[in-house]
């Protein structure tokens, strides 16, 4: 009988500490994601984040020329919406691991991997590397835990930064983001031809960034005559003067000033601005 009370015993606490096993615990690198748009892409970076915990990181935790999984437990990786470029080399869409290779003497190196499915380093192979990329580790403000974030964020161009105890090794993010735009503005116009709204926001935006100016001339034409405004003719003004045809821009932009409403508060905001642009390309026009 006692046989069978120690068998049972045996096999309770067997299974407590089972169960104790299966419930959620907070882990010591806990996951952490961030995401940042830059222009019209989506860039995701996932990983584990350990602490420095007293450690000495850089050349013992994290050993010099060894690959590092640039985070803890399984694959940091990135993901991108759309191409880009790294460090100014070419990345497709998708998602990649995260590594770092160390160095205590010269150039550290940002690695992208083509396989996501590690557990950290385990099973790395150089062959399935998509780029490396020479980083200089750049000395910081102590930081107890490992994080990544973006900074100089841009219209197309951030920087993306690795920081830890007191290194951090940042990189160029860009996108071509006037070609995204350039490409979903003429679908846009295509189904919508005959919208002048959207026609003088298209022409807009190849005006401000001085991209493909004879669609800019089709698409504010076509706007002024679906709406004849002050505003679409200013635009077209704009346009000419880029082009340097100033006697042309003087001819819209003093008619523009005179089709505004004197009483629209837009406007009279404006017209200080209109007037002194007009006297600048005046004198260039004569």
């Amino acid at each position: 009988m006692s046989r069978f009370v120690a068998l049972v015993a045996s096999c309770l606490l067997t299974a407590s500490v089972a169960l104790a096993q299966d419930f959620p615990q907070p882990q010591a690198s806990p996951r952490a994601v961030v995401t940042q748009t830059v222009g019209l892409t989506e860039v995701t970076v996932d990983y584990h984040a350990p602490n420095v915990k007293g450690r000495k990181i850089w050349g013992q935790l994290v050993p010099y020329d060894q690959v590092w999984r640039a985070g803890a437990n399984e694959n940091t990786t990135i993901t991108f919406s759309d191409s880009v470029r790294v460090g100014g080399k070419p990345v497709p869409a998708g998602k990649y691991s995260v590594y770092v290779l160390p160095s205590a003497d010269h150039e550290w190196q940002l690695i992208l991997n083509k396989v996501t499915t590690h557990w950290g380093a385990e099973g790395y192979k150089e062959a399935d590397d998509l780029l490396r990329l020479p980083v200089l580790p750049e000395t910081a403000p102590m930081r107890e835990t490992l994080g990544y974030w973006f900074s100089d964020v841009r219209p197309g161009a951030a920087r993306l930064n690795l920081s830890w105890e007191e290194r951090t090794l940042s990189v160029s993010i860009r996108t071509d983001v006037n070609t995204q735009v350039v490409r979903a503005m003429k679908k846009a116009v295509e189904a919508k031809p005959d919208n002048p709204q959207l026609l003088a926001q298209a022409a807009d935006y190849l005006i401000q960034n001085q991209l493909e100016a004879e669609l800019a001339l089709q698409y504010i034409n076509r706007a002024i005559a679906l709406n004849d405004t002050y505003t679409n003719n200013w635009l077209k003004a704009k346009l000419l003067a880029q082009k340097e045809d100033y006697m042309t821009a003087v001819a819209f932009a003093r008619r523009a000033i005179k089709m505004g409403d004197k009483d629209d508060e837009s406007f009279k905001t404006q017209l200080p601005t209109m007037r002194a642009v007009l006297t600048q390309w005046q004198a260039k026009a004569y």
